[in-house]
């Protein structure tokens, strides 16, 4: 289905990698955040541990954040941040999500 332009339905540029539930959290929350600490996502996002680990490793992989190691006193930290790739991914998936509710919200 085209939308009014002749262009491709606005759900067919969601990103997959972006767009899980979760990893789109974590974008979000890296966003508004600036730097932030694993334990805080954890916390925020209601995961495990390694639930959290393991969409970290997608987002680095596919170079939408980083991902840093390192003490705060004497206790290990991991801190995440957007990368500015990670920035573009979240800022057209927003895009997207809007062109979504505006054709469902918009009348027949």
């Amino acid at each position: 289905m085209n939308d009014d332009t002749g262009g491709p339905h606005p759900v067919t540029g969601l990103d997959d990698v972006v767009h899980q539930r979760v990893r789109l959290g974590i974008l979000t929350i890296a966003h508004e955040a600036r730097r932030v600490e694993f334990g805080f996502l954890r916390t925020q996002l209601e995961l495990t541990a390694g639930n959290l680990s393991q969409h970290l490793g997608v987002l680095e992989t596919a170079g939408l954040v980083e991902v840093e190691k390192g003490y705060a006193g004497k206790r290990g930290r991991t801190w995440i941040t957007l990368t500015p790739a990670g920035t573009t991914a979240l800022a057209e998936e927003i895009a997207r999500l809007k062109q979504l509710i505006a054709r469902v919200e918009s009348p027949q």
